[in-house]
């Protein structure tokens, strides 16, 4: 898969099939879109091409900063890289650029920059100026052009649509298992190793502290799930704690992992966890002889949930 970061970027010698949207979590839904549109480019001998946008829209129009998603852009792009696409265009997100005519995008972004022969859009696709444009003017602006207009159904727009919904809430509820199936795939955290406050050497379960910097990451219900993570290309299993260390009064939420029958520094590391199974609710307990019992059952759990895995 090529990546662009700007469609003024893109090489467009060759025609191509493009489909549009944020994809966000590139769950089963989008991908049901994304074979469709390899189908499509492969019957017609076409690129593929997923055009997209960073920031988000309602991060730049609305200043929406309490704006969650799925993914991080680099998530995004490295679950896009598995579908057999040809071509992911993220183009930077600007107020100027939401101030494009319908026709100025159409044949600026479409045409000119990215060589259209067909586009697949959902039913209620909006475009241009204050989105004021649809996919009946998009089939208009397609016969003027020299372009199809393949319609998403709404039945299938609102699948896509469902599933990142009941995503999102699945996270916020703690139910990572229902967050799993709909994405096809175990969620991930990405982010680099920092020192805490040790705390869990002090209990003999000694944790990496994972910093995200990507303030828009949505970020999984507190409590204590069971993990797995590639280290120096190996996999290794653990227990993390997504919380504010109630028992010792902690102020500030922290992501906490310990990893199993693991030694290893990974301080200023980047990693990536993916979550598998939620074991409890972060509580405050009396004491740190109470929370260290906790956190050996917690263990016995986790290491009988990875072995029925297996």
């Amino acid at each position: 898969m090529k990546l662009y970061n700007d469609a003024k970027t893109y090489d467009n010698h060759s025609p191509s099939v493009v489909t549009i949207g944020t994809f966000d979590g590139v769950h089963i839904g989008h991908k049901k879109i994304i074979d469709r549109l390899i189908e499509a480019a492969n019957r017609d001998n076409l690129e593929s091409v997923i055009l997209t946008f960073f920031p988000h829209p309602r991060m730049v129009l609305q200043k929406d900063t309490n704006i969650k998603l799925i993914n991080t852009i680099d998530e995004r792009i490295q679950i896009l890289e598995k579908t057999g696409l040809d071509n992911l265009v993220i183009h930077p997100f600007t107020t100027e650029f939401s101030r494009l005519t319908a026709k100025e995008y159409v044949e600026q972004m479409l045409v000119d920059t990215l060589n259209i022969r067909h586009v697949i859009i959902g039913y209620d696709h909006r475009f241009g100026r204050n989105r004021n444009s649809n996919i009946t003017d998009l089939a208009s602006f397609g016969i003027q052009n020299n372009f199809t207009v393949e319609e998403i159904s709404k039945q299938d727009i609102d699948d896509v649509a469902v599933s990142s919904t009941k995503i999102r809430e699945a996270l916020l509820e703690g139910d990572i298992t229902k967050a799993n199936k709909y994405l096809g795939y175990n969620f991930m955290l990405t982010g680099k190793i920092v020192k805490g406050k040790e705390l869990g050497r002090k209990l003999e379960y000694p944790t990496a502290n994972l910093y995200i910097k990507e303030e828009y990451k949505l970020i999984p219900k507190r409590g204590v799930y069971v993990v797995k993570s590639q280290i120096n290309n190996k996999t290794y299993f653990g227990m993390m704690n997504i919380g504010n260390n109630p028992t010792v009064n902690g102020q500030h939420q922290t992501i906490e992992t310990h990893f199993f029958d693991a030694s290893f520094n990974l301080y200023e590391k980047k990693i990536q966890i993916e979550i598998l199974k939620r074991i409890r609710d972060e509580k405050k307990f009396n004491s740190l002889e109470d929370l260290k019992t906790a956190m050996q059952e917690d263990e016995d759990f986790s290491r009988e949930y990875i072995n029925s895995m297996v």
